[in-house]
């Protein structure tokens, strides 16, 4: 059961933290929660920059990794050549439900009619079961995506729990920065045009100039996936439909 954590007590560590270096957030996080913390990782586009810096503090950290069945080919292989670069000894594969697929998804096609629905069976639910062993999570945001996470704060409250975002206040050029005085490799299709990944069906390439995440959801009015929407307790989308 997830330590209750008060909207005070959130807000006094994004205060105390709002300021500072990520690397330092990562500290703080893995002080105030140890084993009780998670690293939640798409092994995206900018993913290792964060795994490092968890790898430096505590490399057996928890990284929960959505394994939904529709990710790149590139990205399954990025994230085994990161793991074993980073030495990185806790990475736990969410999959679907079995039963869940069944009942909304049987031919996977759901992305076709409703990617809302297609994401909370694929990451949503997953997800909430697996952060039910955690108080603390971590996560890869940043506020130069735009859309809702141009106020994202470094440090907030989600539900019970309480959610880091150390990079909330770096651009392109930090990220570019730290990836070259670390060597680390980039996702092999940002060299394609993908400045961010998530699953095949509804991620595209952008144009030179336009938002991060454009490729994402292209199209649609849908920019994030679910996993950061607050909802109420228990809550989760009608995925059963006329499938």
């Amino acid at each position: 059961m997830a330590f209750d954590q008060s909207e005070s007590q959130a807000q006094r560590l994004d205060l105390q933290l709002r300021h500072a270096d990520p690397q330092a957030v990562v500290e703080a996080a893995v002080e105030a929660f140890g084993k009780r913390l998670a690293l939640v990782s798409s092994f995206g586009a900018e993913s290792a920059i964060l795994l490092h810096m968890v790898a430096q503090v505590a490399p057996d950290t928890p990284v929960l990794f959505l394994e939904t069945g529709m990710l790149f080919g590139q990205t399954l292989d990025y994230r085994r050549n990161l793991v074993t670069r980073l030495g990185l000894s806790d990475v736990r594969d969410l999959r679907p439900n079995y039963q869940d697929l069944a009942v909304a998804d049987p031919q996977n096609k759901l992305w076709q009619s409703d990617t809302d629905a297609c994401c909370e069976v694929r990451k949503v639910r997953p997800l909430d079961r697996a952060l039910l062993d955690f108080d603390g999570w971590i996560t890869g945001r940043k506020r130069f995506h735009g859309g809702d996470r141009l106020s994202l704060p470094v440090v907030e409250e989600a539900g019970t729990q309480i959610k880091f975002n150390p990079l909330a206040n770096w651009d392109k050029a930090d990220l570019d920065a730290y990836m070259a005085a670390h060597d680390l490799p980039a996702h092999p299709l940002v060299a394609q045009g993908f400045p961010s990944i998530g699953c095949w069906p509804c991620t595209n390439p952008v144009e030179e100039g336009q938002d991060v995440r454009a490729g994402r959801w292209a199209g649609q009015d849908k920019t994030e996936c679910g996993i950061h929407v607050a909802r109420a307790p228990g809550a989760t989308l009608d995925v059963g439909g006329d499938i």
